[in-house]
């Protein structure tokens, strides 16, 4: 077992990441506020995981809420079903609220807990590798609103994050391709050694190699540490994390939540986000052709969805939580591995990319 550390004082938490870890109650015991836990899941993960994860929360008064499982289910709706369930066993604000599942289940039992009573503490499970190498750490919690992805929600750091690698075993291999979307992304905007080690094991990755795997999961979550204890509520550095989501959001919007999955959408949004720097004279051509080389070998779209027009997309990335004074901010690149978050850009190369970077250009 690996163990990372995100410094934020009072706030401050581990990282576990390793092998069989549901089980274990040591990892638990010090993030568990009281007697009343509640577990939320979905009907994927919890017949699979649940049980293992009872074992490690021993004689404690555990319940289980069991959602939908999908993008499209990550709504105000179901957030008040979670509301429902604490308010009906009548857990206190000592109750702990655990998420076993991916980034959606992650999100929204991250910020029932930041709401209910006024906030009670969590901890994540992440059993997805995107959920694992991004969204379950860094206490980013929220739903979606039809008009935008992730609109509605709040900052609520976890008491720990417990990353057992063994649940990537039943993880379908569309949700792996999913999660390297976002591992893609941790090389392009902060560490090019990475990105070239990406380059030259991806093969191992879709294989389930296990020390593969484990190398990605590591590194992710210590470049993600690192810039979130550096900038917790994404006022500065934390903001580089958004490279290609911009786009990415749009286009999960604008087909309907769960048409694309997140990293899909992720990584169709890095090689939008790379022929924009190109465009605007930032990186060279052959950096472009590195990024959609290395996502494609990941299984993923290198383009954006041909039904969704240069205008549409416009209309959908102004509804996102980076523009400032009515003006939209992307994050372009400067270099493989290095990124910056800027409104200072040509409007019409923008535009250029939206038409000929889509699946029927």
């Amino acid at each position: 077992m690996k163990t990372l550390q995100v410094d934020l004082g009072e706030r401050s938490y581990p990282i576990f990441i390793g092998e069989s870890l549901l089980g274990r109650s040591n990892l638990l015991d010090d993030a568990i506020a009281g007697n009343q836990v509640m577990v939320v899941s979905n009907q994927t993960v919890a017949p699979l995981y649940l049980a293992s994860l009872r074992q490690g929360l021993g004689e404690r008064d555990v319940q289980a809420l069991i959602l939908p499982d999908g993008e499209e289910y990550k709504t105000l709706d179901e957030l008040t079903g979670i509301f429902d369930a604490l308010v009906g066993v009548r857990f206190a604000r000592d109750c702990t609220i655990v998420a076993l599942g991916g980034g959606v289940v992650g999100d929204m039992a991250g910020f029932a807990a930041a709401c209910y009573q006024r906030g009670v503490a969590h901890i994540q499970v992440p059993t997805t590798l995107l959920s694992q190498v991004d969204s379950s750490v860094g206490g980013k919690t929220g739903v979606n609103h039809p008009k935008g992805k992730n609109m509605i929600g709040a900052f609520h750091q976890p008491a720990c994050v417990v990353v057992d690698t063994r649940t990537l075993d039943t993880l379908p291999d569309r949700e792996l391709s999913a999660g390297l979307g976002e591992v893609i992304k941790y090389g392009m905007l902060w560490d090019a050694d990475f990105f070239t080690w990406l380059e030259e094991h991806m093969e191992s990755l879709l294989a389930r190699d296990r020390d593969a795997l484990m190398t990605v999961i590591h590194r992710s979550c210590e470049i993600k540490a690192e810039m979130v204890s550096a900038d917790e509520t994404e006022g500065g550095i934390r903001a580089l994390l958004n490279l290609g989501h911009t786009f990415g959001h749009a286009i999960e919007a604008g087909l309907g939540y769960g048409a694309w999955l997140h990293g899909e959408a992720v990584g169709a949004g890095l090689c939008l986000a790379a022929d924009l720097s190109r465009r605007l004279g930032r990186i060279d051509t052959s950096d472009v052709e590195r990024v959609e080389k290395l996502v494609r070998s990941a299984d993923l779209p290198i383009r954006a969805p041909g039904d969704l027009g240069a205008e549409r997309m416009l209309e959908l990335m102004a509804v996102d939580k980076k523009v400032k004074g009515g003006k939209l901010r992307l994050v372009l690149l400067d270099a493989i591995g290095k990124a910056d978050l800027t409104g200072d850009f040509d409007p019409a190369a923008l535009e250029e990319t939206l038409v000929e970077c889509r699946g029927d250009a």
